[in-house]
C-alpha cells in the first residue's frame, strides 16, 4: 500500500491504463497542464487540448469512441456539461440501442463537481442525478483515492459512456487552485482521508454499482456519495456522542445502483437518511426512497440535499448545501418519528 491524492491516485490508475491500452486517449480544456506528467509520457498524440467548445470535443470523441478509440474527455466543470448535451443524451447514450448493440461508446467524461468554496449556482452544481436519468449513462462519483483510481480502471473496461464526477474539495489540484487567489472565505473542512488516503501498489478494478459500508450501526442508515459521505461520518460521530449509532453507506456510483447493498442497509436499521449534495426533487434520494419501498422494506425516510440554485454568498450557501448541522438534525428528527 502506499498514499495518494485523490485526483493524482485518478492520474496513476489512468496512465497503467493507458499503457497497457494504445487506443486510450485524453483531450479537453487545459488538459496539457492538468495532465502534464501523462502528456510526457504518452506524447501529444494520446493528450490532446482542445478548444473551450464542449460541444466539438464531445461530439467528436463519440465518433472516435465508436471508430475504435476509447476517449476520456475532461469537461473542466460538470456545469458545463449543459453545452454538450445532445452529443450525450442523444447519441452517446442511445447507440447502442438504436443500433441493436452492434455499436458501442467507450467514452469516459471526467468532470469536477460540487460546492462550498463561494463560486455560485454555475460553478458549483454536482448534477450525478440529471445525468443518471438518462438510459444508457453510467454515472460514478468516488469518495476517496483507493476508490477513485478502481472506479476509473472499471470506466475505461466499461463498453458504455461513463461520466466519471471527482467532488472538488477532494481533488488535490482543485484545492491547490482554490485556496489562491485571495479567496480567504474558502473552507476546507474534508477529514484527510478523503484527500489523501492508502492506495494500492497495483491498480485493479472496482465494479461500478457496488456500494460499501463505511461504518456500521444499529440506530440509522445514512446514503450517500463523494463528499456527502464524509459529511455523513461527521455526522454519525456527533451522534454517537449522544448514543446514536449510525451506519454509512457510500454509493460509489449512482448508475448503476446496488440496489442489494441498499436495501441490505436500510433493513438493518428501519431508517434512512440520504444526504446528497445534489438537488432534492426528482434525484437520487427521491429514487433511493423507492428502490427501498419497491423490495416491501418498511422504513422511516429522510433527505438532506441542496435545496435550491446555489448562492454566492457563503451564508446562504452553507444553509443551502448539506452541511453536518443539517443531518445532525434530521437524524434526530429521524429518530424521533
Amino acid at each position: 500500500m502506499k498514499k495518494m491524492g485523490f485526483a493524482e491516485a485518478i492520474d496513476d490508475a489512468l496512465a497503467m491504463a493507458m499503457a497497457e491500452d494504445e487506443n486510450i486517449i485524453i483531450f479537453g480544456e487545459d488538459v496539457h497542464a492538468l495532465r502534464m506528467n501523462i502528456r510526457v509520457r504518452f506524447g501529444m498524440d494520446r493528450v490532446l487540448a482542445a478548444p473551450i467548445s464542449e460541444s466539438a470535443f464531445l461530439g467528436a470523441a463519440v465518433t472516435a469512441a465508436m471508430s475504435g478509440l476509447k476517449p476520456v474527455v475532461e469537461i473542466m466543470l460538470v456545469d458545463f456539461i449543459g453545452t454538450a448535451m445532445d452529443a450525450l443524451l442523444n447519441h452517446a447514450a442511445k447507440v447502442k440501442f438504436f443500433s441493436g448493440g452492434k455499436w458501442n461508446v467507450p467514452l469516459v467524461i471526467r468532470a469536477a463537481c460540487g460546492g462550498w468554496y463561494g463560486d455560485g449556482g454555475q460553478h458549483e452544481q454536482s448534477l450525478w442525478g440529471w445525468l443518471a436519468h438518462i438510459p444508457g449513462l453510467k454515472v460514478v462519483v468516488p469518495s476517496n483515492p483507493a476508490d477513485a483510481g478502481g472506479l476509473m480502471l472499471s470506466a475505461l473496461k466499461d463498453p458504455d459512456p461513463v461520466v466519471f464526477l471527482e467532488h472538488k474539495l477532494l481533488s488535490d489540484y482543485w484545492l491547490e487552485y482554490m485556496g489562491s487567489g485571495g479567496r480567504k472565505t474558502v473552507k476546507f473542512d474534508i477529514p484527510s482521508e478523503g484527500v489523501r488516503g492508502m492506495v494500492p501498489k497495483k491498480w485493479h478494478p472496482v465494479p461500478l454499482g457496488t456500494a460499501e459500508f463505511i461504518r456500521k450501526g444499529q440506530d440509522i442508515t445514512m446514503i450517500s456519495v463523494g463528499v456527502g459521505v464524509h459529511r455523513a461520518l461527521e455526522a454519525a460521530e456527533h451522534l454517537e456522542k449522544n448514543g446514536l449509532f449510525s451506519s454509512v453507506l457510500d454509493l460509489r456510483s449512482v448508475s448503476p445502483l446496488d440496489k442489494e447493498k441498499i436495501c441490505e442497509a436500510v433493513a438493518q436499521t428501519g431508517r434512512m437518511l440520504v444526504v446528497d449534495e445534489d438537488n432534492c426533487g426528482f434525484g437520487l434520494s427521491g429514487e433511493l426512497a423507492a428502490v427501498v419501498l419497491e423490495e416491501n422494506i418498511q422504513c422511516k425516510f429522510a433527505r438532506v440535499c441542496t435545496e435550491t440554485t446555489i448562492p454566492y454568498a457563503r451564508h446562504l450557501e452553507e444553509k443551502t448545501l448539506p452541511n453536518t448541522d443539517r443531518i445532525v438534525k434530521a437524524a434526530v428528527r429521524l429518530m424521533e418519528k
